[in-house]
């Protein structure tokens, strides 16, 4: 049975995040209040023909076929790479329930699922994947999805095209700071490709780093922020502008000896020159347990300087991309804020109002939730 008995933790009348009086969301208006309308979660590693369900990592909205595309980040572990068709039952008033409808493999280049790393052939050009966001094509309803790579084995992140089912198409050409070095230059280990979005227009991607490449100077930590790229591509791989993205300090201090980051876990396109970005930051208490502080942000490229010639960042003058706080999740009223790292439009509600949601990655672990959660955006 796919319907999960899935609790709907928060209704209609919850928190209402206030930025000033507004209408419905439109190009170039602001968005001034995101009003919660509810949650719900997937039990930890719930099986669903033949798979476990977790690492949802992103989210996007198929809206020729009704349906929702949740891609896990599971690195052929559990099960091949993969990507679920779900439906989201909501309304302007209750999010009551998910279903599950079916499962799909991405495929690799020769046609075969993607292997883990203990069976890769490496020496072959095999990709392990570590896929962490995905988006459907506006034209034509195939995906796009974004991978981080892996630097210790040498494996540089990249972006591929695939069709409904996951076939590989085309991979799509990326700018060669991004890639990984036994130097300290590109991309650091598991903070690369994070989030993927199409321009409002459809006809370019928007390509997010999750954190600062090694020349761009050094990570959050609770005492300063930090600087990511923000990358605008053709659909052939062109880069059109890059902008830099200012990252806030880290909410609060890991117990002593544990970790601690903070960085852009996923962006989403709102018109020609503002996105929605999301800060998701990790801090490990004595126990090895994560804490998750979660903020959205609106991010506006207008005046910020074009930085896709500018080789390093941390020596460099530029004028970063304006932010401005859209909702902190810890001040919504939500029993807890997991690893929050997709998010997606939805269809429009019955107001006429713009629908938004997001996923968190449980990373399969039991101190951890797959929590959805749906919005309405005005």
């Amino acid at each position: 049975m796919n319907f999960f008995p899935l609790r709907a933790i928060c209704a209609a009348a919850s928190a209402i995040v206030l930025l000033s009086a507004c209408a419905t969301v439109s190009a170039d208006s602001p968005i001034t209040s995101l009003r919660l309308i509810g949650e719900q979660r997937i039990a930890l590693k719930q099986p669903f023909n033949g798979t476990l369900v977790g690492g949802l990592s992103g989210i996007d909205y198929d809206a020729a076929s009704g349906d929702w595309v949740l891609e896990s980040d599971d690195r052929s572990g559990f099960n091949p790479a993969r990507f679920y068709r779900a439906t989201l039952s909501y309304d302007a008033n209750s999010f009551s329930g998910v279903k599950l409808n079916s499962v799909h493999f991405f495929k690799q280049p020769a046609g075969g699922n993607y292997p883990n790393l203990a069976h890769a052939k490496l020496d072959r050009g095999e990709q392990v994947p570590d896929i962490e966001t995905v988006r459907v094509d506006p034209h034509d309803g195939s995906l796009w999805y974004g991978s981080e790579g892996n630097r210790k084995v040498g494996l540089d992140p990249f972006v591929a095209h695939a069709s409904r089912d996951g076939r590989y198409l085309a991979p799509l050409p990326t700018p060669a700071m991004f890639r990984v070095s036994q130097n300290e230059t590109g991309s650091r280990n598991n903070m690369s490709f994070e989030g993927l979005s199409f321009s409002a227009d459809g006809n370019s991607l928007w390509l997010g780093m999750e954190a600062a490449l090694y020349q761009d100077g050094p990570l959050a930590t609770p005492e300063r922020g930090s600087v990511v790229r923000i990358t605008q591509l053709d659909r052939a791989g062109k880069v059109l502008a890059q902008y830099a993205y200012p990252i806030e300090a880290i909410a609060s201090s890991p117990a002593p000896g544990r970790n601690a980051d903070n960085g852009v876990s996923e962006i989403l396109a709102i018109d020609g020159h503002r996105l929605l970005i999301v800060e998701r930051a990790g801090v490990e208490n004595a126990e090895g347990v994560y804490a998750n502080h979660v903020r959205l942000y609106e991010m506006d490229v207008a005046g910020a300087t074009d930085i896709r010639d500018v080789p390093a960042l941390a020596t460099a003058k530029y004028v970063p991309a304006r932010k401005r706080l859209l909702l902190d999740l810890e001040k919504i009223g939500l029993e807890r804020v997991d690893n929050l790292e997709g998010i997606a439009w939805g269809p429009r509600l019955a107001n006429g109002r713009r629908s938004l949601v997001m996923v968190s990655d449980d990373n399969f672990n039991a101190q951890q939730v797959t929590q959805l959660l749906v919005f309405e955006v005005r």
